[in-house]
């Protein structure tokens, strides 16, 4: 699937959504929590923890919803630089991968309220601040050997 953004007329963004194979999908299964990392405008990196339980993989295979319960510094450099990466990775999966992509925010709407309840049914007091919408553009071998490096999707 193909996405153009356009910011004038003489500027064009195409971003192209990958759609997750489903040993890609098995694997982040099994992981209980993932690194996610992202950078402020000026390029200052920050990682955190995200608990895969607050983490939604929608239908389309190419979007992950991630639940803000505390997220401070990753959120600043969301909204500043809304790209963002996770590394998918743990003893029982079966490779291992670094998932790029575009994050959106939300903090209304019937999206954000579906996510928002979903961080409750787990977790009734998560404070569900918002909702991130992570759209995976690029995947990437990060196992050891020839593929190391290499894009896959």
């Amino acid at each position: 699937m193909k996405t153009v953004k356009s910011a004038s007329a003489h500027h064009v963004t195409v971003t192209i959504m990958v759609k997750l194979t489903e040993q890609m999908i098995n694997d982040l299964k099994k992981i209980t929590v993932l690194p996610l990392a992202t950078a402020s405008a000026s390029g200052a990196p920050n990682v955190v923890p995200i608990a895969t339980k607050m983490m939604v993989l929608q239908s389309d295979n190419e979007t992950v919803w991630m639940i803000d319960n505390f997220m401070q510094k990753t959120l600043e450099n969301m909204k500043a630089n809304p790209r963002a990466s996770i590394y998918v990775w743990s003893p029982e999966t079966s490779s291992s991968y670094q998932f790029k992509g575009d994050v959106q925010v939300e903090t209304d709407g019937a999206d954000y309220e579906k996510a928002k309840a979903h961080a409750k049914s787990i977790k009734p007091d998560a404070p569900a601040k918002s909702l991130v919408k992570f759209r995976i553009t690029e995947v990437y071998s990060v196992a050891p050997g020839a593929t190391a490096g290499k894009r896959l999707l």
